[in-house]
């Protein structure tokens, strides 16, 4: 008996702590004015949502600097930094990780934009892509596409890393083109 009270017991915690576990909150919507950050790079320099006003910018969350998917992420964009700068944007990451941490990861594979150390999450959670598991928090692999009035242009929440800057190209083409007459 006492045994099956117990399990009840740790059964009914688990649950409580499942249901503990959350997500940050709402997503900005298309066309919302994107939130604002004040986040250091690898470098320690200090990069603003402002200071990429009048341009687009590809702001992308990832969970976790060095892994398999991040960095498969991290190339893709390196890969084809080229091409969405002649589309007039910019691209910067975004994880909970320390700019020590970053800065490691950048070096290892010739990142040559800049990734935010998010390091209390704040940021995360006001685009909705942070997974706050109680004593870990993490950020999702979301992107947001921001036009040059830093408004949400577009948000991404089902991430393929292989081929996931490629698929921002494409949108900025299409939103960068002028209608035909």
């Amino acid at each position: 008996m006492k045994i099956l009270l117990l399990l009840t017991l740790l059964l009914a915690g688990g649950l409580l702590l499942f249901r503990s576990v959350s997500m940050a909150g709402d997503l900005p919507k298309i066309g919302q004015a994107a939130p604002s950050f004040s986040l250091q790079d690898q470098n320690g320099k200090t990069h603003r949502l402002a200071d990429y006003s009048g341009q687009w910018l590809v702001l992308y969350f990832y969970p976790k600097d060095d892994t398999p998917g991040c960095t498969k992420e991290a190339c893709s964009f390196r890969d084809d930094l080229q091409q969405l700068e002649k589309l007039g944007a910019k691209v910067v990451g975004i994880s909970v990780d320390d700019t020590g941490s970053h800065a490691k990861f950048a070096e290892k594979y010739h990142l040559p934009f800049p990734l935010l150390a998010d390091t209390d999450a704040r940021v995360a959670e006001s685009y909705g892509a942070l997974n706050n598991l109680l004593v870990i928090k993490i950020a999702r692999r979301y992107t947001f596409l921001i036009d040059p009035r830093g408004k949400i242009a577009k948000s991404y929440q089902s991430v393929d890393t292989s081929r996931h800057s490629l698929e921002i190209i494409e949108d900025l083409q299409r939103l960068t083109t002028p209608p035909s007459p």
